[in-house]
């Protein structure tokens, strides 16, 4: 099995107990010397500011490579390429340019009346500046406002005209849905990489229902397997297993990159990436 280069998805803190979840987070897995590391917004672009700062902290403190979440919601271009040039101000290149979801209580995306109106114009924005190397995010099964998987790479070619040099797809349970995307990209003629999102099962029922609301097929075989995990009081040991499994299925089939939804939970992923053949490469910097 051929060791992946790992990544790792980080949230920003919203009260003092998740700010030490977040920190502890960050000092537990950065020693994996991961080849970025990625902060989000909230929905509806609610931490935009929590989430500069600590994109801010994590590069200075940590030394690692962050790649700063930015949307289109609830801000004018302005104020949105604002936030950009302050990123590249304090050395932060990488930018997940994302359309954003739609703010609590709404159903829909509705652009600001001075703001961008989707993620290819972000794009072509951030690509003008040539400040930043731009990820962008993709859709292995479609997106609950797309017709189909098509449309999904569709959509993503045209991200990927206007700039974007790599791309994170949502999480999937079966390395088969991957697989099949990134075959389908290819014969669109997307060239740029297209890395595996993939989420660590810490809670079934949790991940399930989310997995629900934003489109990802459940296979009916998790269910069982996790229902019976769960009387034996082994959910932990199943879900260590069968993402190690998911990601080897990856690697095996060529699959060089993995980006680690940790929920701010480092854990499942620090034991997945030991399974992995990942071990701790470097030492933290002074943080004090």
């Amino acid at each position: 099995m051929t060791t992946p280069n790992i990544s790792f998805e980080f949230f920003p803190p919203q009260s003092l107990e998740a700010s030490w979840r977040l920190w502890d987070t960050v000092r537990d897995l950065a020693p994996l010397d991961p080849g970025f590391v990625s902060v989000t917004y909230g929905a509806g672009g609610t931490t935009r500011d929590l989430t500069h700062d600590a994109v801010g902290l994590i590069h200075k403190q940590y030394g690692l490579n962050v790649a700063a979440h930015l949307t289109c919601v609830d801000a004018t271009r302005k104020e949105t390429l604002a936030i950009a040039k302050s990123y590249a101000d304090v050395g932060v290149k990488e930018i997940v340019a994302l359309r954003g979801d739609a703010p609590k209580g709404s159903d829909t995306f509705t652009p600001h009346k001075d703001g961008f109106s989707n993620s290819v114009e972000l794009i072509e924005a951030l690509s003008d500046t040539g400040d930043f190397h731009i990820r962008v995010g993709a859709y292995p099964e479609p997106h609950p406002e797309a017709d189909d998987m098509q449309a999904c790479v569709d959509w993503l070619k045209r991200k990927v005209d206007a700039g974007a040099h790599s791309a994170i797809t949502q999480f999937f349970f079966e390395a088969d849905t991957f697989l099949r995307f990134r075959d389908a990209c290819v014969a669109a003629g997307i060239t740029v990489p297209i890395i595996p999102g993939v989420l660590p099962i810490e809670n079934w029922s949790g991940v399930r229902k989310f997995a629900t609301s934003c489109g990802t097929t459940v296979p009916a075989w998790l269910d069982d397997a996790f229902d019976k995990a769960k009387r034996d009081d082994r959910e932990d040991l199943l879900a260590t297993a069968l993402c190690t499994e998911l990601c080897s299925d990856l690697t095996d089939e060529g699959v060089e990159d993995l980006h680690f939804y940790t929920l701010n939970k480092p854990a499942l992923t620090r034991d997945i990436c030991h399974a992995l053949g990942v071990t701790p490469k470097v030492q933290l910097q002074n943080v004090a």
